[in-house]
């Protein structure tokens, strides 16, 4: 089933490139393919010229010669022309060449010999471009030996036919075989520059699929530093107002000043994310503590009780503790600005194959088909994206109980963090 399909592909990228031969290598008259006309023109033209002197040494043909010369004189017009017309008949093509030659012999009964023996290889080495198929092929061969046997028998003798059938065996040969090389190799450079044309084409589409990866890459860090950054600094003062406005000025002294660590911690994280895309710098960090910390400004920032249950049984690669850290606080986040829960849960769990995190609050809940359809809400399609990067999945489901986030992901093991 297989060697068929390989096998229908296979024929028809040879008629693909067959055809496009035909219509570039003879059409086209300032590119590589001029020299094979012009190599032909110019046997045709000897062979013109060596059936004229063996006629003529035996007797002159006023009439025929001059038949004769205009018989050539359409064959190499044909030659010349068939791009246009082998590509659209080319049985036509060759019937009609075969004819000519034909009638070269009945013209020239002295010198035919030269004109058959000359001018039917080349014919049967040009179908060898037209058609490049062996059927064909044979069957033009055939039909151009039987007008050559006709021609012979007409014209000359049984004993002629003997000696000039051998003679045109060996010639047919000849240019056979250099039909095969050149139309290989015709067809090699065409695939060359097919290939090139292909190569071209897919390396414009890595660029621009590197630049759409890259983009969302900083807009996914622009987003979980500078925007979550900034959305922890407008919680800290809306919280820092409201206990002002009660006349709590300790309490809202303490907020300023957790409010300033976490803008210094913002920017830090900004910078770490350009020093990330500038040089692609890595850095250590213990995957348990930084979790602990994430879960320590969640709670200073927003008061909302956090229980954590966490078991690290094994050390991950840098890019998956880097995207964890990320969709853990941008789940936090979520929570903090959406859910008006009381209580979050989180679970972390790492074992030799498995990341496994929960993320669950007892909030309003929202319509889970409302992702990715809100401007300006892109926490929860950052977080599938990270989600994607490390090869993981997620399940997200909400209702007026609360909302439940797990996001299971290989561990991918790395250095000892």
């Amino acid at each position: 089933m297989t060697r068929v399909g390989e096998s229908e592909t296979v024929r028809k990228t040879e008629q693909q490139l067959n055809q496009r031969f035909i219509q570039t290598g003879y059409k086209a008259e300032n590119d590589g393919w001029l020299a094979p006309r012009v190599s032909i023109i110019i046997w045709v033209i000897l062979v013109y010229g060596a059936t004229m002197f063996w006629q003529l040494s035996a007797a002159s043909l006023m009439i025929g010669s001059l038949f004769f010369t205009v018989a050539i004189l359409v064959h190499i017009v044909l030659h010349w022309h068939a791009g246009t017309v082998a590509a659209a008949r080319p049985w036509l093509y060759f019937v009609i060449q075969g004819f000519l030659v034909y009638a070269c012999a009945f013209l020239m009964p002295n010198g035919y010999p030269a004109a058959l023996i000359g001018l039917f290889p080349v014919l049967i080495g040009q179908s060898i471009g037209i058609y490049y198929k062996r059927a064909k092929v044979i069957m033009i061969s055939l039909y151009y030996f039987a007008l050559f046997c006709i021609a012979v028998v007409h014209e000359g003798t049984p004993g002629e036919l003997t000696v000039l059938i051998p003679v045109l065996v060996l010639m047919m040969v000849v240019v056979i075989a250099y039909a095969v090389l050149f139309f290989e190799q015709v067809n090699a450079r065409i695939r060359a520059q097919t290939f090139l044309g292909e190569l071209e084409l897919a390396h414009r589409k890595v660029e621009e699929l590197t630049l759409a990866n890259e983009r969302q890459r900083m807009a996914r860090d622009l987003h979980d530093t500078l925007a979550q950054g900034l959305a922890g600094l407008i919680m800290r003062l809306e919280a820092v107002d409201a206990h002002l406005t009660a006349g709590n000025s300790d309490r809202a002294r303490q907020i300023v000043g957790q409010s300033m660590i976490h803008a210094r911690r913002a920017l830090s994280d900004a910078r770490q994310a350009i020093d990330n895309l500038r040089s692609k710098s890595g850095f250590v960090i213990d995957f348990t503590e930084a979790v602990h910390d994430e879960v320590r400004r969640f709670t200073d920032a927003t008061g909302i009780h956090i229980h954590l249950d966490i078991d690290v049984k094994a050390s991950l690669s840098r890019l998956l503790v880097e995207h964890s850290l990320h969709i853990m606080s941008e789940g936090l986040t979520n929570v903090a600005r959406h859910a008006q829960a009381n209580n979050v849960w989180v679970t972390v769990r790492v074992d030799s194959e498995h990341l496994v995190i929960k993320i669950r609050d007892d909030g309003k809940g929202f319509s889970t088909e409302l992702i990715g359809r809100q401007s300006g809400h892109y926490g929860l399609i950052g977080i599938r994206e990270r989600v994607r990067l490390i090869g993981g999945t997620i399940a997200i489901a909400s209702n007026h109980q609360g909302t439940n986030i797990q996001i299971e992901a290989p561990a991918v093991k790395g250095d000892p963090l």
